[in-house]
């Protein structure tokens, strides 16, 4: 477990931050304590520093996790957020989609979001903006990055793909070794 070195800090910030915009800033600055992020077997924990202390006292070769993993670095150094960040994301969502509930399952299943699937979109999205994925009760799905601005799905062709998938809570049982 260790501080993340200035080039991971960026990627992280950067990722985060297509997603939160500056709300980046409220996951650090929180009034119930301090809050940060550290690196263990390439991996990103948000952790209060209390909890950081006490799993301090762990050996590394025993520690396996500890408060959130946000997500991982590749070997190519880019960073990928995992699902067990979305509880975090979601509130201070930017930029949001709604789905159908014929959608909702196919989302789920990890495929790309079409048209006839979408529910509601927010107004100022970009394209190739990050997207957090709701049901139509307002239940955090996933996220994605946005494939069509909100303007180009208006007018969009029934067949385009109007979000990427990224995460969605389905992989909770679909990959649930890999997300410890």
């Amino acid at each position: 477990m260790r501080p993340l070195t200035d080039e991971e800090i960026t990627s992280l910030f950067e990722k985060l931050s297509s997603f939160i915009g500056e709300n980046v800033k409220l996951l650090i600055d929180r009034p119930d304590g301090v809050y940060c992020f550290r690196l263990h077997n390439d991996r990103v924990f948000y952790v209060s520093e209390t909890n950081m202390k006490l799993a301090g006292n762990i050996p590394r070769k025993d520690l396996l996790s500890f408060g959130t993993c946000f997500g991982k670095f590749s070997k190519s150094g880019k960073f990928k957020l995992h699902i067990t960040a979305l509880d975090y994301l979601a509130p201070y969502a930017k930029h949001k989609i709604w789905l159908k509930p014929n959608a909702e399952q196919q989302f789920l299943y990890g495929h790309n979001i079409s048209k006839p699937g979408v529910h509601r979109i927010s107004d100022n999205t970009l394209k190739y903006q990050g997207v957090v994925v709701y049901s139509m009760n307002d239940l955090p799905l996933g996220f994605g990055v946005a494939a069509k601005s909100a303007e180009e799905t208006r007018s969009a062709d029934p067949t385009i793909v109007i979000v990427f998938h990224q995460a969605d809570i389905g992989e909770y049982v679909r990959a649930e070794e890999h997300l410890s």
